[in-house]
């Protein structure tokens, strides 16, 4: 056995439980799970399995299943057995709870009661995912799933468009390939992206190229298992128009060869030398 039962001061306390390998659950995740007085999770299934699969006794407890679709019905019966002085021990069905999860009204609820709200860190689909996807993690925001209706999908896309840090998303698989065709046409098709499935399973797969690239690859093999999305924040010269890179070629061109302007444009504006250089081209053509 790798836990410690142990008194747990009354509250709620929140558990990260492995978004697919059983072995990532912490020491400390495991102790609450066994010292706790009520279990309630998102999943009470996954939870049961989890707990099973570590040595983890459920003795006399049952596991209160606390979702979406019961939230307010359960939520009265945990507060009232923290009041009561229990521990209340919550899991996630993958994950750090309160990341796109249910537990987000039982823990704002929790504290407003006055009591006790503490976490039991571990693994999370947004932290591992920009530890492997090669994109910037100086900084991020994460979004959470795009609506699934498709003028839904573009505006919500289209608040994101100025973030100044890599977009991280959640979305289901069935959904990927809508999603980053509608992200490419919001966002531009030539940011660097990728799309991170089956994280931390035997499955595991990174793809990364622009988000054109990612779309067509989703459509071509759509992938399977959940997936994390993330998208790199827009570069300097990525929300020029045709007119501002003209005028920095025309600038450029009075004193460099068309080939070097280009060049030059193209790294002071952030953006692909072929594209300026064809505009360029299009610019000596011109009466």
């Amino acid at each position: 056995m790798n836990f410690r039962q142990q008194q747990l001061s009354a509250g709620l306390y929140m558990v990260a439980t492995p978004i697919g390998t059983a072995r990532d659950i912490t020491l400390r995740a495991l102790d609450i799970l066994a010292s706790a007085d009520v279990l309630a999770a998102e999943d009470t299934r996954t939870l049961r399995k989890l707990m099973d699969i570590h040595g983890v006794p459920l003795r006399d407890r049952q596991i209160v299943a606390y979702h979406d679709h019961n939230g307010a019905a359960a939520r009265p019966r945990l507060l009232a057995a923290i009041a009561g002085g229990a521990s209340v021990a919550y899991a996630s069905e993958a994950g750090t709870p309160l990341i796109a999860d249910p537990g987000f009204d039982l823990a704002v609820a929790a504290r407003a009661d006055g009591h006790l709200v503490t976490s039991a860190p571990g693994p999370s689909a947004v932290v591992t995912a920009l530890s492997i996807a090669g994109l910037p993690t100086d900084r991020f925001h994460f979004a959470g799933f795009a609506p699934p209706s498709r003028s839904a999908r573009q505006g919500f896309l289209a608040d994101l468009r100025e973030v100044a840090g890599t977009l991280v998303l959640y979305e289901a698989p069935g959904r990927v390939a809508a999603m980053l065709r509608d992200a490419a046409e919001v966002l531009g098709d030539h940011r660097e992206a990728a799309l991170c499935r089956e994280l931390t399973k035997r499955f595991e797969e990174v793809r990364r190229g622009t988000l054109a690239d990612l779309a067509q690859g989703a459509e071509d093999t759509p992938p399977k298992g959940e997936c994390v999305i993330l998208i790199d924040r827009q570069s300097p010269g990525q929300g020029a128009t045709r007119d501002d890179i003209e005028a920095q070629l025309n600038q450029a061109l009075s004193t460099m060869r068309l080939k070097d302007a280009a060049t030059a444009v193209a790294g002071a504006m952030g953006l692909r030398r072929r594209d300026v250089y064809q505009i360029a081209l299009e610019m000596k053509e011109k009466p």
